[in-house]
């Protein structure tokens, strides 16, 4: 096997410690909340990504004081909104959104949807109750990808953290079965010709086994669907275990474990929004 260089995990560069001074001088909610467009308002909800809700609006599924929306409305939050059929409790000068974002080690055999017809575990069951609005997961792990998952209460964020526009890395622990030759490694950073387009990994590290037995650390910069297997089967290689480790700038570490969850630390939680493209805004403390 030829030697693999060790990942270096860099957190974006902003002046970190800057930001968050400044981001939590501005945390305090304001006196007045001007009319938002009604996508933002749904999305500051929590009910999905703007770029979703849009498609709710022009199927008809929401209504803003009795009558059907339409794309451009604007809502305060007097307005009275309805998603099919059910009433939205939106934000308020008094009760402005506060953007939330967890950790969850998600455990093997759980699925990253809240109701299963087949009536799995799911993911949602471990974590905190809300308020108002709703936890959105940033992508998706398929039920036998364990590891890292990033869960929100904005749409918004959710969906640029996934687009692949932003190109977030993610890193992931695999289990190899199969006989992995330099030549197949290479073939991996070079480029695979999947189903749905060319895939690659971006770095490829050696972790440890021997023979048809070895672990790897992989790393992508968008989501498809089994990316990772799909890769590892393209070289008649077969994974028996995988686990996302990373995201972005988070890294999931001996904790939490499987089933826990943990609130980002503020460096993380700036880094990340950085990674996004999105303001630094801080949650505000607990005193």
């Amino acid at each position: 096997m030829s030697d693999h260089r060790r990942f270096i995990h860099k957190s974006p560069r902003p002046h970190h410690a800057q930001a968050i001074k400044t981001a939590r001088a501005a945390a305090s909610p304001t006196s007045a909340a001007p009319p938002v467009r009604l996508q933002k308002a749904l999305a500051d909800a929590g009910l999905g990504s703007r770029r979703a809700l849009e498609e709710w609006i022009r199927a008809g599924r929401v209504r803003v004081n009795g009558r059907t929306a339409q794309l451009g409305d604007r809502v305060a939050a007097t307005d009275r909104v309805l998603v099919d059929g059910k009433a939205v409790r939106q934000r308020s000068a008094t009760r402005p959104h506060q953007l939330q974002v967890l950790l969850l080690h998600k455990p093997e055999g759980e699925v990253v949807t809240r109701r299963d017809p087949e009536e799995r575990p799911t993911i949602f069951k471990h974590l905190p109750g809300l308020r108002d609005g709703r936890w959105i997961t940033v992508g998706r792990l398929d039920i036998n990808t364990a590891g890292l998952l990033l869960v929100t209460n904005d749409g918004a964020l959710a969906h640029a953290l996934a687009h692949p526009q932003r190109a977030v890395e993610r890193e992931y622990a695999v289990r190899v079965q199969g006989a992995v030759t330099d030549e197949m490694l290479q073939r991996l950073r070079d480029g695979v010709a999947l189903d749905d387009g060319v895939a690659r990994f971006t770095a490829i590290q050696f972790a440890g086994g021997e023979r048809s037995n070895q672990w790897f650390h992989v790393v992508l910069r968008e989501g498809r669907n089994h990316e990772v297997r799909r890769l590892w089967e393209a070289v008649n290689c077969r994974v028996s275990r995988l686990k996302r480790i990373r995201f972005g700038n988070v890294i999931l570490g001996a904790r939490p474990l499987p089933g826990q969850w943990r609130e980002l630390t503020d460096e993380e939680y700036v880094g990340l929004l950085t990674l996004a493209g999105f303001p630094i805004k801080m949650r505000p403390h607990k005193s």
